[in-house]
């Protein structure tokens, strides 16, 4: 318990370090608590409060800095947020265009890294298969052919087959027709099931081609089942607090690449309820150590779908990075409920 000149001092410091990121002394906190004592006692605070762990003296540097037990506190305690100005979230709004959700998706996760100037994620519930609009093949020369899936969303996956043998754009057509008159609705496993008894309704050439578009169809499976787009990555390169650190930030790249436990961290933000804060070794990742990573769960038609975050330094302002996190979640929930 910090009485409420420790409580003071603290949220001066922390709050004077997030803005310049210099170990702030004695003078500094004297000049921007608006409290009316000496040095002295301001350094005797600051002792106690060490003592405890909530701040650390670099060791070239007679200031102190924050622990991650007071940005905890500051967050939990200290904390106002301000909600961002109408025409803020108006142009929000503006970029996220209800078109289709995985593009939605990449907007929120670029809306999130613009305005904070970190790193954006956006996690989406996996989807282990997808089901078929329409199907239709185009011939692009000899043994290549483009094929053409249209999703139930609209979306549009194209993947070239690369064949053993030539086929003419009739029986193309013919092929296509098979498959869009008997399978729409089905995944491609179920196409693949089905197909095993009914490909003596095709000529006994066709095999090879349905072999190859079943294939294709898988790796558009397991591209639709990503788990999250994120952006801004790069913009960590450019914080003061990770530059200089290049296995700090080799690791966050490794995290981002392999994402399952990022994955597994956004996946416990999307239990609870509204903004989670994750500070420093909060998240039980070591590559986060140095980071603070702010989520809130996003809902369509009502129900929970996905969680979003922003991933950045500690000495993050929280005060502005908050308000972001919170309003995209809720504008992504009401364009995907549009979609």
């Amino acid at each position: 318990m910090l009485n409420e000149r420790a409580q003071i001092l603290l949220k001066t410091l922390v709050e004077r370090y997030i803005s310049d990121g210099q170990p702030v002394g004695s003078r500094a906190l004297q000049q921007y608590s608006g409290l009316e004592i000496s040095s002295a006692t301001i350094r005797n605070v600051m002792a106690d409060l060490e003592d405890i762990g909530l701040i650390s003296s670099p060791h070239t540097s007679a200031g102190r800095i924050p622990t991650g037990m007071a940005y905890r506190l500051f967050i939990d305690t200290m904390l106002v947020t301000k909600p961002l100005d109408s025409a803020r979230v108006q142009r929000m709004e503006n970029q996220l265009q209800p078109d289709n959700p995985s593009r939605l998706i990449a907007q929120a996760s670029n809306i999130l890294s613009e305005l904070t100037q970190f790193t954006g994620v956006v996690a989406t519930s996996k989807r282990s298969t997808i089901t078929v609009r329409q199907i239709e093949f185009l011939r692009l020369g000899e043994k290549r052919v483009l094929l053409i899936i249209v999703m139930p969303d609209g979306e549009v996956e194209n993947r070239v087959l690369l064949l053993e043998r030539d086929y003419t754009q009739s029986q193309l057509t013919e092929a296509a027709n098979f498959l869009n008159q008997n399978y729409i609705g089905c995944s491609f496993s179920q196409i693949r099931e089905k197909l095993r008894g009914e490909l003596r309704q095709l000529h006994q050439d066709m095999s090879s081609l349905m072999a190859a578009a079943l294939a294709a169809g898988d790796a558009a499976e397991a591209k639709q089942g990503r788990d999250y787009v994120i952006s801004g990555e790069h913009n960590l390169l450019h914080v003061e607090d990770f530059s200089t650190d290049m296995g700090r930030l080799r690791g966050l790249f490794s995290l981002f690449e392999q994402k399952t436990e990022l994955l597994q961290l956004l996946d416990a933000g999307r239990r609870g309820q509204g903004i989670h804060i994750f500070v420093g070794s909060e998240s039980g990742l070591a590559s986060l150590d140095e980071c603070s990573v702010i989520t809130a769960p996003y809902a369509a038609d009502g129900q929970v779908i996905g969680t979003l975050a922003v991933i950045g330094p500690k000495r993050m302002d929280y005060q502005r990075v908050i308000p972001i996190v919170d309003i995209t979640a809720k504008l992504l929930g009401n364009a995907l409920s549009q979609t």
